[in-house]
């Protein structure tokens, strides 16, 4: 297994001083932008601005991939996230900060289809189980270690921007000198959200929602722990805990899901989400302990759902519709995450901090509610034949979704490898 992993560890490396600099700016940015004064709904329309740029980078980079390679778009992307946090450090305002977001968001999915791309392209299917369960691994690790670092450095300087340039920078360097075969450029994928929604109704609403409460978390986190009360440390404490919870989660949900209905996997996450996010409202207030338990049980269900509904829209999916069906997916989820913090934001500046929580609360109810409805509706067996295989996805979900029908669309892929990335299925039907 070490002898398989050996070609990615370059990829695996950047990924990760990626990821530091990716979870130090995500946090920093709240962190400093609560000591400026600014309203939580004027936070809100900065962290707009980094979801748009994140999902139209998801359509627009397969572009500049085809036109000069993989190794200089990402160093052009890498490079764009350096300036992007340099110049928040340099022009405290609001305004520019939404577009310098804009930009990052822009620049770190670009980053994320690259690297999944690349690595979906040279796994195989004796290696690819293990190669992406290491590559959501360090996904966490690097984004957690990244949030540790605001605590050294204060945010009201100049300091911590700069050193996440640099981290961002050095990043570029296993990568760029990397001596491994570049995958095959990606054309534009196709997509169309309402076939996918006339086919599977319960993965475009579920991806939708799982969209919404991502990006509200994302994007307000970091702004929750600071209007509570905590410090940076605590703060960053809460924000590990859930990504630990998250991580921790995906293989018992997936291994459910693979084993029953995978509607009946929502429903109950749903009900965890409810009941979790509730006693978040609870808690807040009292021992930091309990808020980092209740915050690792709101992450075992707030990202892997994403993963569960994926999963479910292609079980009975074509082989030949894979790309469109990841493509609309990844749209869906995109427009939940510019919506989320829209929603939440003007909440929370309305009724305090915990009302984030309160968002996630009818969030979560309406996931499960709406999975219940379609079990109502139909027939789990209906149309089955074989179920896809659960595949675990890291924080940022939408870059899998992208590279995956990038790979499949790219020029000069075989066939053999397009079958290897689409599980073994006797023409399914859809149901949902």
């Amino acid at each position: 297994m070490v002898a398989s992993l050996i070609p990615f560890a370059s990829l695996l490396l950047s990924t990760l001083l990626m990821m530091v600099g990716f979870g130090l700016q995500s946090y920093v940015i709240p962190v400093r932008a609560v000591a400026e004064g600014w309203s939580t709904q004027t936070i809100t329309w900065i962290a707009t601005g980094y979801t748009l740029g994140f999902t139209s980078s998801c359509i627009v980079t397969p572009k500049f991939i085809l036109a000069v390679g993989h190794v200089r778009v990402f160093v052009a992307l890498v490079t764009l996230l350096s300036i992007a946090i340099l110049l928040c450090s340099v022009l405290v305002d609001w305004r520019a900060w939404m577009l310098f977001r804009t930009i990052s968001g822009f620049a770190i999915a670009g980053s994320y289809l690259i690297i999944e791309s690349w690595l979906n392209e040279r796994v195989t299917n004796d290696n690819r189980a293990g190669v992406f369960s290491l590559y959501v691994m360090t996904t966490m690790v690097g984004g957690i270690a990244g949030q540790y670092l605001v605590p050294l450095g204060d945010p009201k300087s100049t300091t911590l921007f700069i050193l996440c340039a640099i981290i961002f920078s050095v990043s570029l360097l296993p990568t760029a000198l990397t001596s491994s075969p570049l995958p095959a450029a990606p054309t534009q994928a196709r997509f169309n959200v309402p076939k996918l929604y006339r086919r599977s109704p319960v993965a475009v609403v579920g991806a939708f929602l799982a969209g919404a409460l991502a990006g509200a978390w994302l994007n307000l986190g970091g702004v929750f722990t600071q209007r509570i009360g905590l410090t940076t440390t605590q703060g960053a404490t809460l924000l590990a805990a859930l990504l630990v919870g998250s991580t921790l989660a995906q293989i018992p949900i997936g291994r459910a899901s693979d084993r029953m209905d995978r509607r009946l996997v929502m429903v109950a996450c749903g009900g965890v989400g409810v009941a979790a996010s509730l006693a978040m409202i609870a808690v807040q207030g009292g021992a930091p302990i309990l808020l980092y338990i209740v915050a690792g049980l709101v992450g075992c269900v707030l990202f892997p759902i994403y993963a569960l509904n994926v999963a479910h829209a292609n079980d009975l999916a074509q082989p030949d519709e894979y790309v469109e069906i990841s493509s609309g997916m990844m749209i869906v989820y995109g427009i939940g995450t510019i919506s989320g913090p829209l929603v939440a934001g003007p909440v929370m500046d309305r009724f305090g901090p915990s009302a984030l929580f309160v968002v996630f609360t009818l969030y979560f109810a309406l996931y499960g509610g709406y999975a219940a409805w379609r079990i109502m509706r139909r027939d789990a067996q209906t149309g089955m034949v074989v179920k896809t295989d659960y595949q675990a996805m890291p924080v940022q979900p939408l870059a899998a979704e992208t590279c995956a029908a990038a790979a499949l669309q790219g020029e000069g892929l075989p066939d053999e490898a397009t079958e290897d990335l689409v599980a073994d299925t006797t023409t399914p039907q859809w149901k949902s």
